[in-house]
């Protein structure tokens, strides 16, 4: 990159907010997917004016910019496929306000999602998103990718809770989109248009997150099936009879056979071929009430057995089995491609089905865990000898298979990770012709030269 560039970078961003070196290079030039590029340079912004500012020379000189937040996507979202700058927000990390009187946090898009959930706690409030990598992830990262996580079921996405937005569009121009309160139709929804852009449109330097009251009360239940198929009925039929946890979590066979092997001997693991988690919370009397009713469900859908807990330690103590799965798939050793797919919630008998199907057709170990109450199902394709080309060919072809299935159900490629690179090869399987052009004439609008995160889905 030109020197003259990088000492205007300096002036906006701060000696030590322009890093050069290989180190800081290589550490921005991927997520938790495979792909990788090397940036020409790495700017760490401090503040809104300095990404305006960045923009500002950026768009003058047309160079992309790929925005990074804490660099725990799955799908490579942030990674700089075109060089260029990484403009990381990880520095922009305070929490600026937790307001119990209007009931939303102010915070700037490096702030951890973890961090923002304890300092709402502090004052009797709770921010419901919590992805699995709430404890790394940061807050512009799961507005950029609109995350999800257990809770979904009950208490919607990311989406959900964003009120507002401060924004640096790739001009250099700020933007305050939405605002404070918990209504607002003062012209479109501008809001939403940024929250699931993966940094394709602006640069989130601020947001307004709507928080809620902390509910008292929690019970979790653990409960084992003979089979997939019955645990996936069972859902079905706890909506059936009016129930809305906050979470339903189901695993499958070949999941809980690498927890047994992985996870330590403080994780519950109960017998059975597949696994059920449910959660629920409220008032205390109604919350164990609710548990009672919930206990007999299940067993009536043919559960091998039921365990419940209703303080924090028991209900942490069983949730510590679902939030091992990732870990205890990986020490498989086998490389697991994690596909979160979404189907309409009436057909995740289906899905689970057609998991198995797969595993058959293509020979490849399935493990399904994830979302069962959303039908957001992690369908895991367990590889062994990955770099052989004939295992990459035929898992190419299970991917094709996966998606097309997916479609076929009308549901979707993504439901929490976004499309990124992944899942670019799927787009326009994924969406129709109207929806396409759509989506470029925003991408153009917004951003006519594509310096934005480009080479993505767009």
């Amino acid at each position: 990159m030109d020197a003259r560039i990088i000492d205007e970078l300096r002036k906006v961003a701060g000696i030590d907010g322009v890093r050069l070196d290989d180190a800081a290079r290589e550490e921005a030039a991927a997520d938790k997917w495979f792909a990788r590029t090397v940036p020409d340079a790495v700017v760490f912004a401090r503040s809104t004016a300095s990404v305006a500012g960045v923009m500002k020379i950026a768009s003058r000189e047309k160079i992309p910019v790929t925005t990074r937040g804490a660099g725990h996507g799955y799908v490579g979202g942030c990674v700089p496929v075109r060089g260029g700058i990484v403009l990381s927000t990880a520095r922009m990390d305070r929490i600026k306000e937790v307001s119990a009187e209007d009931f939303v946090a102010v915070v700037e898009p490096g702030a951890i999602t973890g961090h923002l959930q304890d300092a709402a706690r502090g004052k009797g409030l709770f921010y419901p998103p919590d992805p699995a990598s709430l404890k790394d992830c940061s807050i512009g990262g799961n507005i950029a990718t609109n995350a999800g996580g257990p809770r979904c079921l009950k208490y919607g996405v990311t989406r959900n809770y964003v009120l507002g937005l401060e924004v640096v569009l790739a001009d250099g121009t700020v933007a305050r989109v939405g605002g404070r309160t918990h209504k607002n139709k003062t012209g479109f929804d501008l809001v939403g248009i940024f929250t699931g852009s993966e940094g394709m449109l602006g640069i989130v330097t601020e947001a307004t997150l709507r928080l809620l009251p902390w509910p008292p009360a929690r019970a979790v239940l653990s409960a084992s099936f003979p089979d997939m198929p019955k645990a996936a009925a069972a859902v079905q039929s706890i909506f059936a009879h009016g129930h809305l946890p906050s979470a339903a979590e189901i695993a499958d066979r070949f999941t809980l056979e690498a927890a047994r092997k992985h996870a330590g001997a403080e994780t519950a693991i109960p017998p059975g071929e597949a696994h059920l988690l449910v959660e629920i919370d409220g008032q205390e009397a109604s919350v164990r009430a609710e548990a009672a009713e919930l206990t007999g469900l299940l067993r009536d859908a043919y559960a091998v057995s039921v365990e419940s807990a209703t303080t924090n330690e028991g209900c942490d103590r069983l949730w510590a089995l679902r939030r091992g799965f990732s870990a205890s798939l990986k020490a498989t050793g086998m490389k697991k491609l994690n596909e979160d797919i979404v189907v309409p919630r009436g057909r995740l008998v289906e899905l689970v089905e057609f998991g198995a199907q797969l595993g058959r057709e293509y020979d490849v170990p399935v493990a399904c865990f994830g979302h069962a109450g959303d039908g957001n199902i992690h369908v895991n394709l367990m590889v062994e000898n990955p770099d052989d080309p004939a295992t990459k060919a035929r898992m190419e072809r299970a991917l094709d298979a996966l998606f097309q299935g997916v479609l076929a159900m009308g549901g979707s490629i993504t439901g929490e990770h976004g499309v990124g690179l992944a899942k670019k090869r799927w787009w326009k399987q994924a969406i129709d012709a109207g929806s396409d052009d759509l989506h470029r004439r925003i991408k153009r609008a917004l951003d006519p030269e594509d310096l934005l995160n480009p080479g993505k889905f767009l």
